[in-house]
């Protein structure tokens, strides 16, 4: 990790095809991808590709290698969801962007302000979670010394129209990741 905050791991169950039991398929450290000159790094430790998703014969791991071994994967998982943790340098505030997604974004560490284009701000502190429903916004980290820490699940959702207008994806000018194409 880019930041001092303490490094996660992920664990995935799985099945014993002999016995049906519960057992440890994986346990990893998360791994991390710098962004925006080392001020914001992201983590993906699971995507599903498909609602719902298919657990039979590790179809779900199958298609989560898969889809991050691509290096195509955007924000969201057309058709799917993902789980990512983003760490946030002190005094760092991504672009203003919209994911056609709904967001479930928690709080982890830190402090980091909610800020949506009409101007409307929230700050949220460990424990606070974001439901962003396919929203323009930002993340700030206004502290100047504290990393903040932010866990998230995107879901795909169908396309919004807002007053006749269709408001899609728009990932800012500075995300570095490709279109999602949901």
């Amino acid at each position: 990790p880019l930041s001092n905050l303490p490094q996660l791991h992920r664990h995935i169950t799985t099945h014993s095809p002999t016995t049906g039991q519960a057992i440890i398929h994986a346990s990893t450290p998360f791994l991390w991808r710098p962004y925006d000159n080392n001020q914001l790094a992201f983590s993906v430790p699971y995507t599903t590709s498909a609602f719902p998703p298919d657990l039979n014969a590790d179809a779900d791991l199958l298609a989560h290698e898969k889809i991050t071994a691509s290096g195509t994967l955007g924000l969201v998982n057309p058709r799917g969801t993902v789980i990512r943790c983003v760490d946030f340098a002190p005094g760092y505030a991504c672009g203003m962007h919209r994911t056609q997604s709904l967001d479930y974004g928690i709080v982890l560490e830190g402090e980091v302000d909610m800020v949506l284009d009409s101007g409307d701000s929230v700050t949220m502190r460990r424990g606070d979670v974001a439901v962003q429903r396919a929203t323009q916004h930002q993340w700030v980290n206004r502290s100047g010394e504290v990393w903040a820490r932010m866990m998230f699940v995107l879901q795909d959702c169908a396309p919004l129209v807002v007053g006749g207008k269709e408001m899609g994806e728009d990932l800012g000018t500075n995300s570095g990741l490709p279109a999602s194409g949901n």
